[in-house]
């Protein structure tokens, strides 16, 4: 039985509507949430494996903002690249997408690997936001992250996994068991309700890929490439949001990448780790709306 997510009521409150745009070729589905007379607008670009969905519980707590949520080409509702799915091409898309949708004043937000896409975007000198937030950055490459162990054991399972014919190889990376696992992996809450939603989430949407190439080659990016590589090419003020437990970026390396970024805030959220659009979006939002200083928090509802 699908999961309630504890952020439906608020994420009701705020305007949605759905639209698409051909970026180079490709057909990319986007949201977009909020007033669209808005001073503000952010886009959102999602994580690996993920869906503009993922952000939702986030843009559910921000008030009087304009945000602009694209699936990413090969993940979700967007359809996949010709070639391969790499920081390159990816960062390219992000360039057109913005310049197609007249979104260059846009403020940018990169989660996960989502944050590796963007701040390479900037690098190129593709795109330039006035301000930039990172949630969950990948500030360091994740073949030397606190869990190298289990990132190259990954790294294995989806080379056999590209070995396989597509259909069995499909199959078997999005499998229950391996989405349970990884899911448990990264949930830090003990709140049943909260851990039920962020399972659900992740059988509903981590599978949602359009073909092997883009899950496999999206994978060999997210751990080959990350921030720290193009953080001193980052000249607008940037905010950081970290988990203290993340087993993917530590304190130690948010800490050095805050150092290596110009003009960089750090806000690490104790208690939670990968998984701060789902276990801690509120505190999240508050930090965006600070550091934006527009819009504002959404009101709290006490259950009924």
């Amino acid at each position: 039985m699908p999961s309630v997510s504890p952020y439906a009521d608020l994420l009701s409150q705020v305007e949605v509507s759905r639209d698409s745009v051909s970026v180079e070729g490709i057909d990319t589905e986007y949201w977009v949430y909020g007033p669209s007379d808005a001073a503000t607008t952010i886009v959102f670009i999602h994580g690996y494996r993920g869906e503009h969905h993922g952000l939702e519980p986030v843009i559910a707590h921000v008030r009087d903002v304009r945000i602009v949520a694209p699936d990413l080409p090969g993940f979700g509702a967007s359809a996949p690249f010709a070639g391969p799915h790499d920081i390159d091409a990816y960062a390219r898309w992000l360039g057109g997408f913005i310049a197609a949708l007249g979104l260059e004043s846009a403020v940018v937000l990169g989660h996960s690997f989502g944050s590796i896409v963007v701040s390479h975007a900037i690098a190129a000198e593709l795109i330039s936001p006035p301000r930039l937030i990172l949630v969950n950055p990948i500030a360091a490459l994740a073949t030397s992250g606190p869990n190298v162990v289990l990132t190259k054991i990954a790294v294995l399972g989806y080379k056999a996994s590209a070995r396989l014919p597509s259909r069995i190889g499909r199959w078997l990376i999005g499998s229950w068991g391996v989405v349970q696992v990884m899911s448990n992996v990264m949930a830090e809450t003990t709140d049943r309700a909260t851990r039920a939603f962020i399972h659900d989430q992740h059988h509903t949407y981590f599978s949602d890929f359009a073909t092997m190439a883009s899950v496999v080659e999206g994978f060999e990016a997210s751990v080959t490439r990350s921030v720290g590589e193009v953080a001193s090419a980052l000249p607008m003020p940037t905010l950081l949001i970290g988990g203290e437990l993340d087993p993917i970026t530590s304190v130690a390396a948010m800490e050095k990448l805050q150092q290596q970024i110009p003009d960089a805030t750090l806000r690490m959220i104790p208690g939670v780790g990968h998984l701060i659009h789902y276990e801690k979006p509120r505190e999240a939002a508050g930090f965006i709306v600070e550091f934006l200083g527009a819009g504002r928090l959404a009101e709290r509802r006490l259950p009924s």
